[in-house]
């Protein structure tokens, strides 16, 4: 059976909107020091015919891969377009990989050549690439890319556009989407043109978009949402994307483009809190909020400042939302519908209802999506038309996570409550054993951890230890605050009393012996967490674990450690 209508998969539809609104804009995008390029689809069309011409007349083997090394930009989609044209298989890095991750990728993918785009750390990741690579530059790529083969524009103005409307079927490989690696190295998952159309059926009976839409592009294309949710929610409407510039010009660029459905992982939604808090304290502005006549001018200034006053439909996901933050975005005015799913499944599994309040869950299915809890252990499993087609040239693995009757094992825990709703309780393999006995599940604990201002990512640890304690990293503004005189006692006293809240909620055994407040950062860079900001428990547990004795034994609440 079909999974979805020809008409309806990605190149179809770029045809579609080629022909239909030609000189509609379809994406916008920032040139540095305020300048911007706006692009109808016509000339996305004419660009990406041209780059497809190219590629095609290499004579590499239908279904080669090809990888795309970039931060969002116009051309990373009319890269994606471009190879599908030519009749090959997209393989997209995220923009901060070391150098060892990104010659793995490249090696196991056998790609044969690299769009290399803009990016923040060239320098240190161009040694990850093989001494033989090609690699085609975008107008905004380092300079040093072109260096030794022509760039986009110098390809594009010297080869005729490719002609006719070449398509793809939908049982044809479109993409490897590697994970981001929280479980071990990444695998390279499989996903075809149907698996993407069935997607985007599902996904717009729940989130309804239209041509009238905008979107900003800014989280990792590379990742399996922004490529499901903006790229090919962008190709089925025919929406106006915006790319965001950089993270010094992120708020700038949210107020250029005033998305109306807009998508964020848990720990920029914190961010955006804590920036409020910083301008508003939260004594102050729940104060306001309480005031009948005062309360719409404030969420309205609040919202305005944020460039989300006319976001229609906001969303949370790739780690679990805190019920505390999604509550505090609902009392703003602007309810966070919270959505779960997995690279393997096109993240197409869950997500909260728009206009209903079902926080604490991830909502109901997507319609067309099966869902069971396995009763030995508590593991989600799913299935349906989004799930992969297996990890590329990996077959035991892809026997592994699947179970023998067909269902994708999830590796997260949870239960279906009297709704029909979907609660994540933590991950299958991150339940640790206390030295009491006592099992602990980390992530309930950690959502409320993150509450805290000063706290912009944290971990709750200690298999073996008598009691469970948190690790947490301090925002940047903390720890430039400490530098202060009294700064020091008085944030220890805060987050001491923020421990004991927290701790007066919990079972006996679960309570936290202290908190650990890290200085240094945890970043993509020291690989302590994913492109996709998670946290690396391995990699907390290679670098703190040596102290986590000492720090249980001290008797403090709150222990400093840079």
């Amino acid at each position: 059976m079909s999974k979805s209508p020809a008409d309806m998969l990605a190149l179809q539809r770029f045809y579609h909107w080629e022909k239909a609104t030609p000189e509609r804009i379809a994406l916008s995008q920032p040139m540095g020091q305020g300048q911007m390029k706006d692009f109808t689809w016509a000339q996305v069309a004419d660009q990406t015919r041209r780059m497809a011409a190219h590629l095609k007349a290499q004579g590499w083997e239908p279904g080669s891969k090809v990888a795309i090394l970039s931060k969002n930009c116009a051309w990373w989609l009319m890269t994606d377009l471009a190879i599908w044209m030519a009749g090959y298989v997209s393989v997209p890095l995220y923009p901060t990989l070391a150098p060892e991750t990104i010659r793995q990728i490249l090696l196991h993918s056998e790609a044969k050549a690299c769009f290399v785009g803009k990016l923040d750390g060239w320098a240190g990741m161009k040694p990850g690439l093989p001494a033989d690579m090609r690699c085609i530059g975008y107008p905004l790529s380092p300079a040093d890319v072109v260096a030794d083969y022509p760039g986009w524009d110098a390809i594009c103005a010297r080869t005729q556009p490719l002609a006719g409307q070449p398509v793809r079927t939908e049982d044809e490989l479109a993409t490897l989407i590697y994970t981001s690696g929280t479980t071990g190295k990444p695998k390279g998952v499989m996903h075809s043109f149907g698996n993407f159309a069935w997607a985007l059926n599902a996904g717009i009976k729940r989130i309804p978009m239209t041509g009238e839409d905008r979107m900003l592009s800014y989280l990792p294309l590379a990742h399996v949402v922004e490529r499901v949710l903006v790229e090919h929610g962008w190709l089925r409407t025919g929406m106006r994307l915006y790319f965001a510039e950089s993270l010094e010009t992120f708020a700038a660029d949210v107020q250029r483009a005033r998305p109306t459905i807009f998508f964020s992982v848990p720990r920029l939604w914190v961010k955006f809190q804590h920036g409020v808090h910083h301008k508003l304290p939260e004594p102050k502005l729940k104060l306001l909020l309480s005031i009948p006549i005062v309360s719409g001018l404030i969420r309205k200034k609040v919202l305005g400042a944020l460039g989300l006053d006319q976001c229609r439909i906001a969303c949370g996901g790739a780690a679990p939302m805190p019920v505390a933050l999604l509550g505090w975005f609902r009392k703003l005015g602007l309810p966070v519908n919270e959505g779960y799913g997995m690279t393997e499944n096109l993240a197409v599994s869950h997500l909260t209802v728009p206009g209903t309040n079902q926080e604490g869950s991830v909502g109901p299915a997507y319609e067309g999506v099966q869902v069971r809890i396995a009763p030995d252990n508590g593991e989600i499993q799913m299935r349906s038309p989004a799930v992969m087609l297996g990890y590329y040239k990996e077959p035991v693995l892809t026997r592994e996570a699947m179970t023998d009757d067909g269902w994708l094992r999830t590796g997260d825990k949870g239960h279906i409550d009297e709704q029909g709703c979907l609660r994540v309780t933590g991950r299958v393999k991150d339940l640790f054993k206390t030295g009491k006995g006592k099992y602990v599940a980390p992530a309930p604990i950690e959502d409320r951890l993150v509450m805290h201002d000063a706290i912009e990512a944290c971990v709750v640890t200690g298999a073996n230890l008598g009691q469970p304690l948190g690790i947490a990293m301090l925002s940047p503004d903390a720890v430039n605050a400490l530098a202060k005189p009294g700064a020091r006692e008085s944030m220890e006293a805060s987050l001491a009393t923020h421990l004991k809240a927290i701790n007066a909620t919990l079972d006996p055994h679960e309570r936290l012996q202290c908190l650990v407040a890290v200085s240094t950062a945890w970043t993509v860079d020291n690989d302590v967490i994913t492109p996709t900001f998670k946290v690396k428990r391995n990699r907390i547990e290679d670098l703190y674990a040596a102290n986590y004795e000492n720090w249980e034994a001290s008797g403090k609440r709150v222990i400093w450690h840079s």
